[in-house]
């Protein structure tokens, strides 16, 4: 009996060994593992970079957003005022230029700066002022100014227009001669120039007959050792009233 009895001890004893360490080495590393994930799940600098990150994720939808919705309101708004009145501005301009051109190309823009009387010191049958103030002046070039801005203004309303006539002095300075003026130029007014050069024997309207070298014109002769008489500029301006 003693001799069967023996081996027993040492079978217990490592049976029971394995089995307490088994079972502590596998709690203790269990739980120090869940441990260690749960406190890296955990962390508080990772919570804060999703929450910044979703912040501003958030703040760029709204931003796209709102540019969308103010593109949209845009295509459907109707013309602003400014637009509206950049519009008719873009319409004088082109209608003044256009004007301006033609007469160029059909002789009638040179007499109209030579449409001069000598004696009266004035455009031809201008008012006491020395300029036409309800039109153009009684020549070609004055019935394509009333022609064309009486039909640019329609019934929006009248089209008022000045004309100028700059010119050279002989030191190279300039100085301005008004030709037609209807009042003082709205914010909104639109302007067209074209150059012109008169030569001594260009004819002058009025009734002394004479030539731009022989009359007393209101431009001088810029160039009295040269053909060349003198290089205006037209300018009209335009607005509606």
């Amino acid at each position: 009996m003693a001799e069967s009895d023996a081996p027993r001890g040492p079978g217990r004893a490592s049976s029971r060994g394995k089995g307490h360490t088994s079972s502590r080495g596998k709690g203790r590393a269990s739980s120090r593992g869940k441990g260690r994930a749960s406190s890296r799940g955990r962390s508080p600098t990772g919570a804060r970079g999703q929450v910044h990150t979703l912040e501003a994720f958030t703040a760029a939808l709204l931003v796209v957003s709102g540019v969308l919705f103010a593109m949209q309101s845009t295509a459907v708004t109707p013309l602003t005022a400014s637009t509206s009145n950049q519009h008719i501005e873009n319409q004088q301009q082109a209608a003044a230029a256009d004007l301006l051109a033609t007469a160029a190309e059909r002789g009638s823009l040179r007499p109209a700066l030579t449409f001069w009387d000598s004696d009266d010191r004035a455009f031809v049958n201008a008012s006491d002022r020395g300029f036409y103030s309800n039109g153009g002046p009684p020549n070609d070039f004055g019935r394509a100014l009333n022609e064309t801005f009486g039909e640019v203004g329609g019934s929006d309303g009248r089209v008022a227009y000045n004309v100028y006539v700059e010119y050279r002095l002989p030191d190279d300075s300039t100085d301005s001669k008004t030709m037609v003026y209807m009042g003082s130029p709205s914010d909104n007014a639109a302007s067209a120039t074209r150059t012109v050069a008169v030569y001594d024997d260009t004819p002058v309207s009025g009734p002394a007959g004479e030539t731009a070298g022989e009359a007393d014109l209101y431009a001088p002769d810029a160039a009295p050792d040269a053909a060349l008489y003198n290089v205006m500029e037209v300018r009209i301006v335009v607005w509606q009233m």
